[in-house]
């Protein structure tokens, strides 16, 4: 019998006040790898991702990343 598996799609992006003050927001490789890391300890593992540029009130972007995250079926460490 093989493993069951649940998945979960996420899209991290940073706040939009980086945007409107600056015209365009990256992601803060820190507060991600916080994110990840969050989640790693929750049993999850990242299957896939991909960033992509998000438009925002017509003249504004901001970075995002769309994260496919997977673990054993009842996983949780907490």
């Amino acid at each position: 019998m093989s493993a069951q598996f649940e998945y979960k799609v996420v899209v991290y992006r940073e706040g939009m006040l980086g945007s409107l003050f600056l015209g365009g927001s990256k992601v803060d490789p820190v507060k991600f790898s916080d994110f990840l890391n969050r989640n790693g300890e929750d049993g999850w593992e990242v299957v896939t991702m991909e960033r992509e540029i998000r438009r925002m009130l017509l003249f504004f972007s901001r970075e995002a990343f769309m994260v496919v995250m997977k673990r054993a079926k009842g996983g949780s460490n907490a």
